[in-house]
């Protein structure tokens, strides 16, 4: 007995341990990007455009850039997700397809980025031939974060109690009306954490943007679907290699606090709502 609680009480300073190192390096990034970051934040960064290939200026069309592609990712990939998800639970009944079907969105989530971008190019930008433009990014992030969306919405759907499907077949309610009258305004809130989820995920994407959609200087906003598009993703990355100025550090310092600020406020939202969620079903 005491050798098993010795066994226990080491373990727990290990688990206890790993947590600590895993917390205590999450801060350490924050607080790191918070204190670089914070100087080169001001109004004047927010609104005005980049100077001198970003040593100068702002970030106001990298802002704006980033945005758009965020947005149309989710425009486009959100239907998507919600067909599929409505139709693994309320369509499909075999248990075998099911499973086959949810193996499969894990596996795409699972796929490199780098490849992503790569297969999406040659699709999109070249069989498609919209070319190295924004429409090109917003169409392979739409691919990418589809995972993201799907298994948030199936999940959310999932968690419907099975009293109120059971109130809707009593009601004689067809599984179109059903889903319409039932399915979709309980899980509405999962719908809008699954969004948010995924316009946090093309945030901080990088690697399948940037030789597709983006340019590293002399671009403002599209003025069409075959144009190029600043983000601050790719602002960042080309300010940090002239590491020989302090003003390109110093501004690529400030655009990371922007983008990581924006990726935890939409975590944050995602996470209250999934929190509500959880209450709602239990209640």
């Amino acid at each position: 007995m005491k050798r098993r609680r010795g066994v226990d009480r080491v373990a727990w300073g290990v688990l206890c341990l790993l947590t600590g190192a895993g917390v205590g390096l999450l801060f350490l990034i924050l607080g790191l990007v918070a204190v670089k970051g914070a100087p080169a934040l001001s109004l004047a960064f927010f609104l005005e455009e980049s100077r001198n290939f970003g040593a100068q200026g702002g970030i106001a069309y990298q802002i704006a850039g980033t945005v758009l592609l965020m947005t149309g990712a989710v425009v486009l990939s959100l239907p998507v997700a919600l067909g599929t998800a409505l139709f693994q639970t309320e369509y499909l009944r075999s248990p075998r397809l099911r499973t086959l079907f949810r193996q499969a969105v894990y596996s795409l989530n699972g796929v490199p980025t780098i490849l992503f971008g790569l297969v999406g190019y040659l699709v999109f930008g070249v069989l498609l031939n919209t070319g190295i433009s924004w429409l090109t990014g917003t169409l392979i992030l739409a691919v990418m974060i589809f995972p993201t969306l799907e298994v948030s919405i199936q999940e959310s759907i999932e968690s419907i109690p099975e009293a109120y499907r059971d109130t809707g077949l009593a009601l004689g309610l067809t599984p179109l009306r059903m889903v319409a009258s039932i399915i979709l305004p309980q899980s509405a809130f999962g719908i809008i954490t699954g969004a948010l989820l995924g316009l946090a995920r093309a945030a901080g994407e990088t690697a399948a943007i940037m030789f597709t959609a983006t340019t590293f200087s002399g671009v403002r906003l599209p003025q069409s679907f075959a144009d190029p598009v600043p983000t601050l993703q790719t602002h960042i990355l080309a300010l940090s290699q002239d590491a020989l100025d302090p003003r390109s550090i110093n501004q690529a310092w400030g655009a990371g606090l922007v983008l990581l600020g924006m990726v935890f406020v939409l975590i944050f939202i995602s996470l209250c709502l999934r929190y509500r969620i959880r209450m709602e079903a239990e209640s």
